[in-house]
């Protein structure tokens, strides 16, 4: 009996290595077509159930594309400020939409285009940068701190409805200078419960819940830091212990001094990696997903780029420039920029 299970255990590991082996490529570069194209900037698009890509702008407008024809696009004004969003997300069933600056602005809405205010703060340091659901009830929100030594964590337990701030007690303090970037609504994840959050500037640390944000701690990562402008962008996690950050200098795009950092503990511990090699600055990094926590895309306004090695050594894809991007598949994504949305479609070559 125990010659036959340890066989099992042996033909399974061997299973699983082997399909991992399997379907071993490279990619090669991106086929870009283009979707929408206007004075826009869009840095918040999030694919819902797979099936469509909703939007939104810094001139107040959003929508979304049903993959099969125009986009249904729509706009709103508060009063006469025309919101610049930064940050979308989907409970699976509404979206939320989520402006920058004070007043911050917080609307529910669907493809009816209906958008609903829930939330509104004005406080005048008020700036939120990304968004993020556990579930179809409880989601999270993250912004810069504004009083009380902390970062500004909104928190909704009824399906966005409502939303509320998370006392600065129940919260680690934030260094002198720390705060967050709204460049590609991805400087937050989740998977199960479990949260991570990127910040950056004069301290670049990792923020961490491991309950839907009832509980939090924050830990060091060794990138780049000490300026307003360093520090990590955007941070994506494969699984509760693989996840990656890139980021550097938005204002000196091609430093790429310790500016991508993984971990294999989910938290606790990072390294640096490529350190002081391609690529520089990138405002979002995202795992293609069914690769086994392989392959890996980052995105900026220099180009796009490519680790097969999860994120040790990258190569260039295109030199199209784009702020942030969702996969639909491991070979297809959307990205979104300034003056455009596209599809990406990846070519790539079996590797034996």
């Amino acid at each position: 009996m125990k010659k036959l299970l340890f066989l099992c255990i042996v033909v399974l590991i061997s299973s699983c290595k082997s399909s991992e082996k399997e379907g071993l490529r490279d990619l090669t570069g991106i086929a870009v077509t283009p979707m929408l194209e206007d004075s826009m900037s869009v840095r918040a698009i999030e694919i819902v159930s797979e099936k469509t890509l909703w939007f939104a702008d810094d001139k107040g407008q959003y929508g979304y594309f049903d993959f099969k024809g125009e986009p249904v696009t729509y706009a709103i004004t508060y009063d006469t400020l025309v919101p610049h969003f930064r940050a979308i997300a989907s409970n699976g069933k509404d979206v939320f939409l989520l402006s920058i600056g004070s007043p911050a602005l917080l609307y529910k809405t669907n493809k009816s285009g209906k958008a609903h205010l829930v939330y509104r703060e004005t406080h005048p340091k008020a700036f939120y940068d990304a968004m993020k659901f556990w579930n179809e009830k409880e989601g999270i929100a993250i912004g810069d701190p504004t009083e009380g030594g902390c970062l500004s964590i909104l928190i909704t337990r009824n399906g966005g409805d409502s939303w509320s701030r998370i006392p600065c007690g129940k919260l680690p303090l934030v260094m002198d200078g720390e705060g967050a970037f709204a460049a590609s609504n991805t400087n937050i994840d989740i998977v199960g419960d479990e949260t991570w959050v990127a910040t950056g500037g004069l301290r670049s640390r990792i923020f961490y819940s491991p309950d839907k944000g009832n509980s939090w701690e924050a830990y060091n990562v060794p990138v780049v830091q000490g300026e307003p402008t360093l520090g990590m962008y955007s941070v994506d996690f494969w699984d509760k212990h693989h996840g990656i950050a890139i980021g550097g200098d938005y204002t000196r795009p091609e430093y790429n001094t310790a500016n991508k950092a993984i971990t294999t503990d989910g938290r606790k511990s990072w390294t640096l990696v490529a350190s002081k090699k391609y690529p520089g600055y990138r405002s979002c990094v995202q795992y293609v997903p069914g690769r086994y926590g392989r392959e890996v895309v980052a995105a900026g306004f220099e180009g796009i780029s490519f680790s097969r090695d999860g994120g040790h050594h990258w190569k260039p894809l295109s030199d199209e420039g784009f702020y942030t991007l969702r996969f639909l598949n491991d070979s297809v994504a959307y990205a979104a920029g300034k003056g455009r949305i596209a599809r990406l479609d990846f070519k790539q070559q079996n590797i034996d």
